[in-house]
C-alpha cells in the first residue's frame, strides 16, 4: 500500500489510559524483550567496537584490556543511564591524544584516577543542566580540535604501520620520519597495507554481492584479512598481548603536581562532553533522517550524567576515557537500532569476547589495528567541515585550532581558538563598509555591517561628500545601529532637507522614515509611525503582504451613487488598477530591499550561465511558491509550471512540445540530476477531471486536460493501490486523485528518451513531492527498490511505497 509520509511532525502529548468500569483488570508488568532490530544493531556495533577499542588502547599506550573495559562499560553504563538512546559510548579517538599524554606524564593508574574524577565533573556539570551551554562552542572550534587530534593519531601511527615505535609529539613524530622510512619493515608494512585496502575497498563493492558483504563492518574485515594474512604467511610481527584479567592494573590515588592534575581533569572533562554532547545530535538528525518509528530526541543533561557515570566506572576499573563515538554511533542507527537496549547489548557482546576469545584477539598484529586507527585519524580531518567553515569564513579559527592542538596539545590549541573566535567575532562587530557613488544624478551611501560608535567618523566623512541639494539614497545593510550613529544620521538628514535635498533611508525597515530619538526608544512610537506611512501609502501591508490574497483595505464605492452595471465594470477597472499597483509596489520592493543583497549573485550566474541540479514540475496554481516551499534561490531549480502539473505522454497526436522541449532542455543541456513532479491540494485541474462529463465544446482547457485521463484511470482501477497520506485517509476525491496523479506523472516521465537514458545511465533520480495548502506541509514521495525492479519487469500494477521523510538540521 502507498503512503506519502509529513516532512515535519508533531509529537503528540501522553495520554492517560481510560479504564471502563466493566472491563477486565488491567494485566500485569510486561517481560522484558529485546527488539530484533536492536538485537541486529547490536552485533554490528559489537563488531566495530571490538577491534577499534584495541587499537585506540595501543595508540594511547595504555594496557589493551583497558580499551575493552571502557567499551562495556560505555555500552553498560552509559547506554543504561545516559540521555542518548541511540549514542554508543566507549574509548573514542578524539580522547587519544589527551590519554597518551597523561599516561606520559602521571602514568596509569594516575591517568585512571583522573578519568574518574573528569567523570564526577561530568556528574557536576549535569546536575547544573549546563549541558546545551557546550553546544555554544564555536563548530570552528569542535573540527579543528577534533582534526588537529586525527593528525597527532595518524602521524604517530604511521612509524607503527612501518614497523617502528612513535614518538611523544607530533613534531618529534615528523623529525623521526625520515630515519623510520630509511629503515622499513617489510612485514609490518605489508599487513598494513593490506589492511588499509580492505578498509578503502570493502565500502565499495559493487553490485547486488556487494550490498550484502558491505552488511560485514570494513573494520572487522580488514583486521581478520591482515592478522589472517599474517597467520597464512608465517609472518613474525608484534601481536596483541593481553595479560591475566588478574594482573589488570585498577585505579591509584592521583599523584603529581596539583595544577597539572586539575589541568588535565578540566582537559578530559572537556573533551568527553563536548564529543559526547555533539555526536548525541548529531545521532538525533541520523534518526529523525532515516524511515521507521520515532525514536525520543536526546535529554543532553542526561546524557552529561550517564557518561559521567560511566566513566567513574571505567577509571575505576582501569579502563579509558569514555565518550560518545562517532562511527559506532552511525552505525547503530543504520542497522536500524530503536531503542538503547542496542547499546546495552553490544556492551554484554564485548564482555563476553573478552571472557572467551582472547586466543583469537592474540592473534592480530600491532600493525593492523595501528593502521585501522591511521585511517581514523584521518577521517577525522573532514573535508565536508574544511568546506563548510570556509563557507561561514571562519578557516581561521579552523586553522588556529588545528594547529594548537597539533603543535602544543589539545586545551592549549581550544583556548588558542576560542581566543581567535572572539577576536574574529569582535572584528565582524567592528567592521563597517562604508562606500559613496553617484548614479544618474542620485548620491548612494551604502552602509555594510553595523553601524557603531566606531564607525561614526568613517560616516560622516562619507555623508559630507554628498553635495548640497541633490537627492540621496542611504542604504543600510546591518542589523543594529547604536545611538550615537542614529543621531549623527539624523542630524544630517535635517540639515540636507532643509537645504533643498531629499533623502531616502533603505534596508532593514525600508520605507520608514527616521524618526524622533524618543520615538526611537518607544516601541508603539514606531508602530505607530509605520502605520502612518502605510495609511498615508493607502495600504497597512508589509512589502510582500499584499500578495497576502489582498488583505488590505481599500475604500469602495457607494453603491447608491451608481447605475445598475456600473459598478461592475468600475470594479473590474479598479481591480485591473489595483493589481497593477501592488505589482508596481513589489517591484518597487524588491528593487529596494533585495536587488541589493542578490545582485553580486546574479551577476555571477549571468557570467557562468544557469547550472540547476533540479527540474521541478509543478501546478501553475499562484499558491505554490516554488522558491518558498523548497527554500531555493537563483540558479537552483529549472522550473516547469502548468495546469494540474502534467506530463503529456510523447507523441504526434499526444504529445506537448513545450513540456517535452523543456523536459529535453534541463536533462540533455542543462544535465540536472533529478525531477520533481509536485501536486498540491484543491487543485483546480484535478476538480475539472473529475466533473468533466464526456462530450461538449473541445476548449483549450479540455484539450490540456487530456493528458490527466491516464490518472483518473488509474485511480478508478481496483487492481491498483492507491497512494494515502500518512496517518490518515485523503479528505476527498480531489486529493486522492492529486496523489494518483503524481505517481501516474512520474510514469509518463520515463517515457520520454532523454530520462529514460540518463535514468538507465544512473545519471537522474526521479522524486513526487504533494504540497497541502491549507496545512503549508509537503510530503516527498519516494520509492522502493523493489517497486522499481517491478515495473523493469513490466509490472506497472507494483504497489508504490512511499518512504516516511523527515526534516533534517542542514546547518550541522
Amino acid at each position: 500500500m502507498s503512503a506519502c509520509v509529513p516532512a515535519r511532525t508533531t509529537d503528540s502529548g501522553p495520554t492517560e489510559p481510560i479504564h471502563q468500569s466493566h472491563s477486565p483488570p488491567p494485566a500485569g508488568p510486561r517481560r522484558f524483550r529485546i527488539a530484533g532490530a536492536d538485537v541486529s544493531a547490536s552485533i554490528a556495533v559489537f563488531l566495530i567496537a571490538l577491534p577499534l577499542s584495541l587499537g585506540i588502547a595501543l595508540a594511547t599506550g595504555a594496557p589493551l584490556q583497558a580499551g575493552l573495559v571502557a567499551a562495556a562499560v560505555g555500552g553498560l553504563v552509559a547506554g543504561r543511564f545516559g540521555g542518548s538512546p541511540l549514542q554508543v559510548s566507549g574509548p573514542a579517538a578524539g580522547l587519544t591524544v589527551v590519554t597518551a599524554d597523561l599516561i606520559q606524564r602521571y602514568g596509569w593508574r594516575t591517568t585512571c584516577a583522573i578519568t574518574v574524577l573528569a567523570g564526577l565533573a561530568q556528574l557536576g556539570l549535569g546536575c547544573l543542566r549546563v549541558a546545551r551551554t557546550a553546544l555554544a562552542v564555536s563548530p570552528a572550534i569542535v573540527h579543528g580540535m577534533l582534526a588537529g587530534i586525527g593528525v597527532t593519531i595518524a602521524v604517530a601511527q604511521l612509524h607503527i604501520v612501518l614497523g617502528g615505535t612513535p614518538q611523544s609529539s607530533v613534531p618529534d613524530n615528523l623529525r623521526a620520519l625520515p630515519a623510520q622510512l630509511a629503515d622499513l619493515h617489510p612485514a609490518a608494512v605489508s599487513v598494513s597495507t593490506l589492511t588499509l585496502a580492505l578498509l578503502f575497498v570493502w565500502p565499495r563493492l559493487p553490485g547486488r554481492a556487494g550490498s550484502v558483504l558491505r552488511r560485514v563492518p570494513a573494520a572487522l574485515v580488514a583486521v581478520t584479512g591482515g592478522s589472517t594474512a599474517a597467520a597464512l604467511a608465517g609472518l613474525r610481527l608484534p601481536k596483541v598481548d593481553l595479560p591475566s584479567w588478574s594482573n589488570h592494573a585498577l585505579a591509584g590515588l592521583p599523584e603529581g603536581p596539583v595544577l597539572g592534575l586539575v589541568a588535565a581533569v578540566l582537559t578530559t572533562t572537556l573533551v568527553c562532553s563536548v564529543q559526547s554532547l555533539l555526536g548525541a545530535v548529531a545521532v538525533d538528525k541520523l534518526a529523525a533522517a532515516r524511515p521507521g518509528p520515532p525514536v525520543p530526541r536526546s535529554d543532553l543533561d542526561r546524557e552529561l550524567l550517564g557518561q559521567g557515570a560511566a566513566n567513574i566506572v571505567s577509571g575505576t576499573l582501569g579502563g579509558l576515557p569514555v565518550a560518545g563515538v562517532a562511527v559506532r554511533s552511525t552505525a547503530n542507527v543504520h542497522a536500524g537500532a530503536v531503542s538503547r537496549n542496542s547499546t546495552m547489548l553490544h556492551g554484554v557482546l564485548v564482555v563476553a569476547a573478552t571472557l572467551l576469545m582472547v586466543p583469537l584477539l592474540e592473534l592480530i598484529p600491532l600493525a593492523s589495528l595501528a593502521a585501522l586507527v591511521m585511517s581514523v585519524g584521518i577521517q577525522m580531518v573532514s573535508l565536508h567541515h574544511i568546506r563548510t567553515v570556509t563557507r561561514h569564513r571562519e578557516v581561521l579559527v579552523y586553522a588556529v585550532t588545528t594547529l594548537g592542538v597539533v603543535s602544543l596539545g589539545v586545551l592549549e590549541g581550544v583556548a588558542l581558538g576560542i581566543a581567535v573566535a572572539v577576536g574574529v567575532a569582535l572584528h565582524r562587530l567592528t567592521r563597517t563598509r562604508i562606500t559613496h557613488d553617484e548614479e544618474e544624478g542620485v548620491h548612494h551611501v551604502h552602509v555594510r555591517g553595523q553601524l557603531t560608535f566606531l564607525a561614526v567618523p568613517r560616516l560622516s566623512r562619507a555623508l559630507h561628500l554628498v553635495p548640497q541639494g541633490t537627492n540621496v539614497v542611504v542604504e543600510l545593510d546591518g542589523s543594529f545601529m547604536d545611538h550615537a550613529a542614529y543621531e549623527t544620521l539624523q542630524d544630517w538628514q535635517k540639515t540636507h532637507t532643509a537645504r533643498g535635498g531629499t533623502v531616502e533611508i533603505t534596508g532593514r525597515r525600508a520605507g520608514i522614515r527616521i524618526a524622533e530619538p524618543e520615538a526611537l526608544h518607544d516601541q508603539d512610537a514606531r508602530e505607530g509611525a509605520e502605520a502612518a506611512v502605510d495609511s498615508a501609502a493607502g495600504c497597512r501591508c508589509r512589502p510582500w503582504t499584499p500578495w497576502r490574497n489582498h488583505q488590505c483595505e481599500r475604500p469602495r464605492p457607494e453603491p447608491s451613487a451608481e447605475r445598475p452595471g456600473d459598478g461592475i465594470d468600475r470594479a473590474e477597472t479598479a481591480g485591473a488598477g489595483t493589481s497593477g499597483h501592488e505589482l508596481a509596489r513589489g517591484i518597487s520592493a524588491f528593487q529596494r530591499n533585495t536587488a541589493p543583497l542578490v545582485r553580486g549573485e546574479l551577476a555571477r550566474l549571468a557570467r557562468e550561465g544557469q547550472r540547476p541540479s533540479h527540474l521541478f514540475l509543478t501546478c501553475a496554481d499562484s499558491r505554490l511558491v516554488t522558491s518558498m516551499i523548497t527554500s531555493s534561490g537563483p540558479g537552483d531549480l529549472f522550473v516547469v509550471r502548468n495546469v494540474g502539473n502534467l506530463v503529456p505522454l510523447p507523441g504526434e497526436e499526444s504529445g506537448d512540445d513545450s513540456v517535452a522541449a523543456a523536459i529535453e532542455y534541463a536533462v540533455d543541456v542543462l544535465k540536472v540530476r533529478s525531477i520533481t513532479v509536485c501536486g498540491h491540494s484543491g487543485c483546480g485541474a484535478m476538480q475539472a477531471l473529475l466533473s468533466s462529463e464526456p462530450g461538449g465544446a473541445q476548449t483549450p482547457l479540455k484539450r490540456w486536460l487530456r493528458h490527466g485521463l491516464p490518472s483518473l484511470e488509474r485511480m478508478a482501477d481496483g487492481g491498483r493501490p492507491w497512494a494515502r497520506l500518512a496517518g490518515r485517509a485523503p479528505a476527498d476525491a480531489v486529493e486522492q486523485l492529486s496523489l494518483t496523479n503524481v505517481v501516474q506523472q512520474l510514469e509518463h516521465l520515463r517515457a520520454h528518451d532523454s530520462v529514460a537514458r540518463a535514468l538507465k545511465a544512473g545519471a537522474l533520480e526521479l522524486h513526487g513531492m504533494y504540497f497541502h495548502v491549507g496545512e503549508a506541509q509537503a510530503y516527498l514521495l519516494t520509492e522502493d527498490p523493489e517497486d522499481r525492479a517491478a515495473d523493469r519487469d513490466g509490472d506497472l500494477r507494483a504497489a508504490r511505497f512511499f518512504d516516511r521523510v523527515r526534516p533534517v538540521d542542514l546547518s550541522a
